[in-house]
C-alpha cells in the first residue's frame, strides 16, 4: 500500500497555530493578501472558519503570526567583528525573503504586537551596531536608513514590468522603438548601452545602494566615536607613518 501524498497527511495532520499560519503565508504568497480570506484559509487547512479562532484571535494576530514567519527566514545577523558584512547579508537576506513574500512589503514593520522571531531580529541588529561602536542615536539613524532603502527598493523590484532578462529585455525594446533618441538622448544611451547590454540584471543594482549607504554610516560611526578616531590615529602615527620619519622629530626653531 502506497503512502498517502504529503497534502492528504497534512490536511489529516491535527491543527495548530503554526500550520494556520503557514497556510496563510502560502495563500497570499499564492493569490495576495487582499484575498486571504478566514473562509479560504479554513478550505486550505481543511476546517469550517469559525475553527481558526480556536488559533488565532482574528485578522490581526494572523497577521502578527505570519509576518514573524517571514521574520523567522531572514538570517540573523552574527556577532562576527565585521559589522558591514553583517548588515550586508542582513540585508540581503530581507530583500530575499521580500521577494519571495512580496506581500510583507509594507507590512513588515506596521505591527504593533510583534512576535518573538521579529523581536530577536530587531534586538540582534541593533546589538551589531551597538557592539560596532555605534551610538544608540547612530544605530538608530542606521537601522532606519537601511531599512528604508531595503523596503523601498523592494517596492521598486515589485513593480517593474519584467522578472526575467529576457523580459527585460523585450520592455526595453519596445520603449526604445517609442523613444525618439533625438529628443531623449540620455534615456536612449542608458537603454542601449546598459540596460541592453548581456548580462544585465536590475537586481544588481540593489547591492550597489546598499554598499554606499554602508560605507557612509561608517564615515558617521568614526565621526561620532571617539574610541573609534583614537585607534584609527594610533594606526596612522604607527608602522612606518607618522611618528617613524625622521622629519617628524626636528625640533622647533628656538624662540
Amino acid at each position: 500500500m502506497t503512502s498517502p501524498p504529503k497534502a492528504a497527511a497534512e490536511a489529516r495532520a491535527p491543527l495548530s497555530r503554526e500550520r494556520v499560519l503557514r497556510a496563510a503565508v502560502a495563500l497570499a504568497d499564492d493569490s495576495g493578501l487582499r484575498s486571504l480570506t478566514m473562509r479560504r484559509l479554513g478550505e486550505a487547512v481543511g476546517v469550517e472558519a469559525m475553527s481558526l479562532y480556536n488559533h488565532v484571535a482574528g485578522k490581526d494576530d494572523l497577521l502578527d503570526g505570519m509576518v514573524d514567519l517571514v521574520f523567522g527566514e531572514i538570517d540573523l545577523p552574527t556577532g562576527e567583528p565585521d559589522w558591514k558584512a553583517a548588515m550586508r547579508q542582513r540585508a540581503i537576506s530581507v530583500r530575499e525573503a521580500l521577494a519571495r513574500h512580496p506581500w510583507g512589503i509594507g507590512l513588515m514593520e506596521s505591527r504593533t504586537s510583534p512576535g518573538p522571531a521579529t523581536l530577536r531580529h530587531h534586538d540582534a541588529v541593533l546589538g551589531i551596531l551597538r557592539g560596532a561602536g555605534f551610538s544608540i542615536e547612530l544605530a538608530a539613524h542606521a537601522f532606519s536608513a537601511l531599512d528604508s532603502y531595503i523596503y523601498g527598493f523592494a517596492i521598486q523590484e515589485a513593480s517593474l514590468p519584467f522578472d526575467t532578462a529576457e523580459e527585460t529585455a523585450e520592455v526595453a525594446q519596445a520603449i526604445l522603438r517609442q523613444l525618439p533618441a533625438d529628443q531623449y538622448p540620455h534615456l536612449a544611451e542608458l537603454t542601449v548601452e546598459h540596460v541592453l547590454q548581456p548580462g544585465y540584471d536590475y537586481a544588481n543594482e540593489f547591492e550597489f545602494g546598499l554598499d554606499l549607504i554602508l560605507d557612509g554610516l561608517e564615515r558617521a560611526r568614526n565621526a561620532r566615536s571617539p574610541a573609534i578616531r583614537r585607534r584609527s590615529t594610533r594606526k596612522r602615527t604607527s608602522g612606518g607613518h607618522l611618528g617613524n620619519d625622521p622629519r617628524d622629530h626636528r625640533g622647533s626653531p628656538a624662540r
